[in-house]
């Protein structure tokens, strides 16, 4: 996958192409949005409820991304990226 076929596509087809699954959950203000990589292989991020959509779509493409392991831009200070 390119970097501008990550940024450029809508999300939901990005999630579809790549059979994620997304669970809402409510969550403190802190919390941005996490991934998990399941033992098959499949992808399950978790959004929290109530955040702007904006953010929601930066988080998933980073997350995918990172996920990928496609280069893309440094997120904004207020957020990143962490790997347990």
């Amino acid at each position: 996958m390119s970097t501008d076929h990550l940024l450029d596509a809508p999300l939901d087809d990005l999630l579809a192409e790549f059979a994620v699954d997304v669970s809402t959950v409510e969550a403190e203000p802190g919390f941005s949005g996490g991934a998990y990589v399941r033992g098959d292989g499949s992808l399950l991020f978790v959004r929290p409820a109530g955040r702007p959509a904006a953010e929601w779509e930066m988080m998933a493409r980073a997350m995918l991304g990172r996920a990928l392991r496609v280069p893309l831009p440094e997120l904004p200070d207020l957020y990143q990226l962490t790997e347990l």
